[in-house]
């Protein structure tokens, strides 16, 4: 056909005698040539079109505690002993905590204080069922997980963990096994600390909660069911979960990685081995909904635990309701309108003595506006007891702003919240 070569005729034609398999070398050659020319100098990309950035080399990483080395490949979100090498690592801050306490119940066949004389109308005067009537001294048994603070003896747990008990042993990962006292406790969040007489301690490392995402990998250590540093991966399922159980106080992180009875107080890990909560709470209507309290608050309250052997926390002492157009409509308000009702106002409370009333609305907190309790309660709680703040309230039909100073957590407000 004109105007069409065939490839390599004239080649073969000019070389007369060439080697048949001339044509295959060059192609070889021109391929290869080609190759490093892509290598070294990609060629533009159309216009519009990103660079593709080149392939990141392979990352050689220590494993901590054992001088040796692993490698990432390209691509990979961890390597093959990642997990492994944190959990080797971390289990070494994470102990066991079993307590026991005295519980006194009724000594009855029944498991209540009541007199036999219901059965002495059918059996007669002399009946007796079981051992005389009294009580019976019982030990109640618990177990949960904690995480070293600090190294001269002092383990980060939960409140509930520790309860009301009257002895605490405390086992490192050394299986060496100390009387634990309680430094400080917070119901309100969930939070105690104990300390051990013991020096030199491996500590966990600490992460941030601040910066987590759904999606994060999550890894939980603990003692479920008694059975030591049992290790299970998973991710952050959602963040600012809140329990009933906690009332709401704290904003927790859900995780799907498996969390059962005695990994209360154990850390839940960030893939850097950092810890970035503390294992809490689980649904028992549901598999893989576990729930730890963010590190921040923990180590927060801790420390505060440590330098004044209490908490203060803000108080305000009001009931509220998020306004819907219902209730907006019902207080003369446009159906539009944004905030949140007072519906009660605690007796003696800062709140009362600022003179907030019932059917209060507030539309701004310093200058903020909010139109959640949850919102309202979070800006509340950003302050310390003895600081003020200034409330913007629609109140019989105009704006009202009215300053309040916050008052310290009542005594008989955190044991409600227990």
């Amino acid at each position: 056909m004109v105007g069409i070569k065939e490839p390599g005729t004239e080649t073969q034609k000019r070389g007369g005698n060439a080697s048949p398999f001339a044509g295959l070398f060059l192609a070889i050659a021109l391929a290869g040539a080609a190759f490093w020319a892509g290598q070294h100098y990609p060629p533009n990309p159309p216009a519009g079109v990103a660079p593709t950035p080149p392939a990141s080399p392979s990352v050689v990483l220590p494993v901590p505690g054992s001088g040796k080395q692993t490698t990432v490949s390209p691509g990979m979100l961890i390597g093959e002993n990642t997990i492994a090498d944190i959990a080797s690592e971390a289990s070494k801050s994470v102990v066991t905590i079993d307590t026991s306490s005295s519980v006194i119940l009724p000594d009855s066949p029944f498991g209540f204080d009541r007199s036999f004389r219901d059965f002495e109308f059918f059996f007669g005067p002399s009946f007796r069922f079981g051992p005389p009537q009294g009580q019976r001294k019982f030990e109640s048994r618990g177990s949960g997980s904690g995480v070293i603070l600090r190294p001269d003896g002092y383990i980060l747990t939960n409140n509930h963990v520790i309860g009301n008990a009257d002895k605490i042993k405390v086992a490192l990962s050394d299986n060496r096994v100390f009387e634990g006292r309680v430094v400080g406790k917070d119901s309100f969040s969930d939070v105690a600390l104990v300390k051990i007489d013991a020096q030199d301690l491996p500590v966990a490392r600490f992460g941030s909660s601040k910066t987590l995402r759904a999606g994060d990998w999550a890894i939980a250590i603990g003692n479920p069911l008694g059975l030591e540093h049992t290790v299970t991966l998973g991710i952050i399922s959602a963040l600012g979960r809140s329990l009933s159980a906690l009332q709401n106080n704290v904003e927790l992180i859900q995780t799907d990685a498996a969390i059962n009875p005695g990994n209360s107080g154990g850390p839940l890990l960030n893939i850097h081995g950092e810890v970035i909560g503390l294992n809490t709470a689980i649904r028992g209507d549901a598999q893989n909904i576990g729930f730890a309290l963010p590190i921040d608050v923990a180590r927060d309250v801790a420390q505060q635990l440590l330098e004044y052997g209490k908490i203060a926390r803000a108080y305000v002492g009001i009931y509220m309701q998020d306004l819907d157009a219902k209730l907006a409509k019902a207080l003369g308000m446009p159906e539009s309108a944004k905030g949140v009702v007072v519906v009660r106002v605690a007796p003696d409370s800062p709140a009362e003595k600022a003179g907030l009333t019932q059917g209060d609305v507030i539309e701004k907190v310093d200058g903020k506006a909010v139109t959640t309790s949850k919102e309202v309660q979070q800006l509340v709680r950003s302050h310390k007891p003895g600081q003020s703040l200034n409330l913007l309230l629609f109140r019989n039909g105009e704006l009202t702003s009215l300053p309040l100073k916050i008052g310290d957590y009542p005594a008989e407000a955190l044991e409600s919240s227990r």
